[in-house]
């Protein structure tokens, strides 16, 4: 047992890893847990942000909030840098001033996607919209401003609430008797609460002393297509109940209707945390099946993280 919990501030706390990580720390006697959505903290408030840092005086602070509406982000540009960019900026301000180490979730879409090997932390940015370019803006930012912090990129973040692909597809298939899926975007689908795991591991880490501050890459194990997740979603839905949709076409990028570019390879090379911290990488597929038990049975589900 632990004396004296680590306490966290978690900021973004009604986004899918913001609850799911509140969830999952609030359950592990190591950590105390003040979790904040977009409602009770505006973290582009610079006087609300001190004060709510000089209130609650955590010994960590994990921001999970962002603007991550790829295709509106080129509408609401000024909206989406105020998030992605001013806000990390206030939060590392505040958080240089009380010496209080940040954890701060970033994309894949800070690479262009032209580099279909996967991409590592010492590669170029070169984000193609104004979402990438927002999270890479805050990422610059903070390493200006903090230089405690960790940053996670991580890409095709699933969990079984909010906004993400894998309940959007299901409303589709339920609703639609065909469907497209794109399969010549590369990536690794990521769950929330593979991702909550990943930070109470760093969190503890840091706390036990690793000096090992910087930028991570962390996914899901094994590289798909959008139309290769799609087809297991509606594969392992299908276990569960009667789908609408039974035929899934495959089509290229380029003739399916998006607002924004986006990379044509989201992977990500995780090596420097496995070397780092010891994490290893868990198979979506595990980590998707645990999510539609979570969906569809959710009184047997349980709430651990992954």
């Amino acid at each position: 047992m632990y004396a004296d919990p680590v306490k966290i501030l978690i900021t973004g706390a009604a986004g899918q890893v913001g609850s799911t990580l509140a969830n999952a720390a609030s359950a592990d006697s190591f950590f105390e847990v003040i979790a904040l959505s977009k409602e009770q903290l505006d973290i582009t408030d610079e006087d609300a942000v001190r004060a709510c840092l000089d209130k609650h005086m955590p010994h960590y602070v994990v921001n999970c909030a962002e603007y991550n509406r790829v295709d509106s982000a080129e509408k609401e540009a000024e909206q989406s840098y105020a998030i992605n960019s001013r806000g990390v900026e206030l939060l590392a301000l505040a958080c240089g001033e009380l010496a209080v180490p940040m954890l701060h979730l970033s994309t894949d879409y800070v690479f262009d996607g032209h580099y279909a090997s996967g991409y590592t932390e010492d590669d170029e940015a070169a984000p193609l919209g104004v979402y990438g370019k927002s999270k890479w803006q805050g990422e610059e930012l903070l390493r200006q401003f903090l230089p405690r912090h960790i940053i996670i990129r991580t890409s095709w973040v699933f969990s079984p609430a909010g906004d993400n692909y894998v309940l959007r597809t299901l409303d589709q298939c339920r609703r639609q008797d065909n469907m497209l899926a794109v399969d010549d975007r590369r990536g690794c689908p990521t769950s929330a609460a593979d991702i909550a795991r990943v930070l109470m591991a760093v969190l503890k880490q840091l706390e036990s002393g690793a000096e090992a501050w910087g930028t991570y890459h962390y996914t899901g194990a094994e590289i798909t297509s959008l139309y290769g997740f799609t087809r297991e979603i509606m594969a392992m839905a299908g276990e569960y109940e009667s789908l609408r949709c039974q035929n899934l076409t495959p089509v290229a990028a380029e003739d399916f209707p998006y607002e924004a570019q986006r990379p044509i390879s989201s992977v990500l090379v995780c090596r420097k945390l496995l070397n780092t911290f010891g994490i290893r990488q868990r198979p979506w597929r595990n980590e998707l099946s645990a999510v539609m038990r979570s969906i569809y049975q959710p009184e047997t589900s349980g709430s651990e993280p992954g």
